[in-house]
């Protein structure tokens, strides 16, 4: 569930998306330590909103390099 007062992220750089999750992270291992329930559930709302923001921008990112059929997996017969 993304959080109700976030509603766009497209302004954001993908490096100020990143630097935001780790932050918010801390602040959610904060919450934790302090058993603020209602903080850790905003918090959750928060983190989903830039994650899902992230993941857009790293999916365009990688559609825009063409990343998927460049990285070869499978075993070679040596």
């Amino acid at each position: 569930m993304r959080h109700p007062f976030i509603n766009d992220l497209s302004d954001k750089s993908l490096d100020d998306l990143t630097k935001t999750l780790t932050d918010l992270q801390s602040k959610l291992n904060f919450a934790y330590r302090t058993q603020n329930h209602s903080l850790i559930k905003q918090l959750y709302m928060v983190i989903e909103s830039y994650q899902a923001e992230h993941k857009v921008r790293m999916d365009e990112l990688y559609k825009k390099h063409n990343l998927d059929n460049k990285i070869n997996v499978t075993k070679e017969n040596t």
